[in-house]
């Protein structure tokens, strides 16, 4: 076959692949260099009702922040902080945010205590992965768990008492400078990388604003020709991002989730010829102990005998014959027919896979 007919056969097929619900391209691509920040700090929550903890570390981040402050304490001094805790503080920073704006904060308990309810957080650096601050973090938390326990050693527990939030809990002290005013082009990243809607993705854009302002780089990554002025490319962008583009179809997949048993046909999973036929086989084993006693007059002993019962019972099932080009609504009718368990659907799908029957990916989890 030469490459004239082999692509206007690749043509006629992506004509004839069917369409997904057109989406905004803000829906289904993020934009290169604009993203979030993790944020992580080490603090101490204070003025918990004694459900604090007492360790060498809680110790010596408590005299620390004594020393901080000018208060010097006996270096044999072991201070009773069962009010205290230890605790990890971590933070996403959004991109574009700026000094003095605030943001939510997470705070978790590295150490033995046993709930942060009711404590403080105190003022604590909250550093990026270049080791700089980039926002401090204090305040009261907010925690839904709690716990119980009583004197016998019972417990109650109710989702996590250890881990809180404090709503803007952060002030930012420094900002991240984003590459977004920088350059000729944007770049749209798509979240789920395919060649065809990346293509679709551009053809839209091109439509809009004109032929060549929209190329696509690779499955995943879309470039666009945008204004160098700040103002004007943030009108650009508002314009760009509301575009509806048909998302090309995805490949034929079949996700089994082996922990759970929950299984997940995609729409363009196809079947060849194929027969498929289920049957059980149920062994039952019922062991009856019975006591023999000698009479009351005659010689003998007290036995015990085990008598044991047998059952075997198969169903038996139909089989089910499936044309060329079966569908996922037909292959789900069928199984359901076959009255499959989970797993035995799973050894199924793994058996007309292995047959060549399947078309489509079997993806296992």
């Amino acid at each position: 076959m030469n490459i004239k007919k082999l692509l206007g056969l690749a043509l006629a097929c992506c004509l004839l692949t069917p369409q997904v619900s057109a989406q905004r391209i803000k829906d289904i691509a993020n934009i290169q260099g604009v993203r979030s920040n993790q944020l992580l700090g080490y603090g101490l929550v204070v003025g918990l009702p004694g459900t604090g903890e007492k360790t060498r570390y809680t110790e010596q981040t408590f005299k620390t922040m004594l020393n901080n402050f000018g208060i010097n304490l006996p270096s044999n001094f072991r201070p009773k902080v069962k009010n205290v805790a230890v605790v990890a503080v971590s933070a996403q920073m959004p991109a574009f945010i700026k000094t003095g704006q605030n943001i939510d904060i997470t705070v978790s308990s590295l150490g033995e205590a046993k709930s942060l309810r009711g404590g403080t957080l105190l003022q604590t650096f909250l550093k990026g992965v270049d080791g700089k601050i980039y926002a401090v973090a204090q305040g009261s938390l907010v925690v839904s768990g709690f716990s119980a326990e009583g004197l016998d050693g019972s417990k109650v527990i109710q989702n996590t008492p250890t881990v809180g939030r404090i709503p803007n809990g952060a002030i930012i002290e420094r900002e991240v400078i984003s590459p977004f005013a920088n350059g000729d082009y944007l770049t749209f990243n798509l979240h789920r990388a395919d060649f065809s809607s990346a293509k679709r993705m551009a053809d839209s854009i091109n439509e809009l604003l004109g032929p060549g302002m929209a190329k696509a780089l690779d499955g995943t990554s879309v470039r666009v020709s945008a204004p160098r002025d700040a103002s004007q490319r943030v009108s650009f962008l508002a314009t760009v991002e509301n575009l509806q583009v048909d998302l090309a179809a995805e490949s034929a997949k079949v996700i089994v989730n082996s922990r759970t048993g929950t299984i997940v046909v995609g729409q363009q999973v196809k079947l060849m010829p194929a027969a498929i036929t289920h049957g059980g086989l149920t062994v039952t084993i019922a062991e009856t102990t019975q006591v023999s006693q000698p009479n009351a007059f005659g010689q003998g002993q007290t036995a015990v005998t085990t008598d044991s019962n047998i059952d075997v019972s198969e169903d038996f099932k139909r089989m089910f014959f499936f044309n060329p080009g079966t569908t996922l609504d037909e292959l789900v009718r069928a199984v359901n027919l076959v009255g499959a368990a989970p797993s035995d659907v799973l050894a199924i799908l793994e058996a007309l896979k292995l047959a060549g029957a399947l078309h489509g990916e079997l993806i296992i989890i």
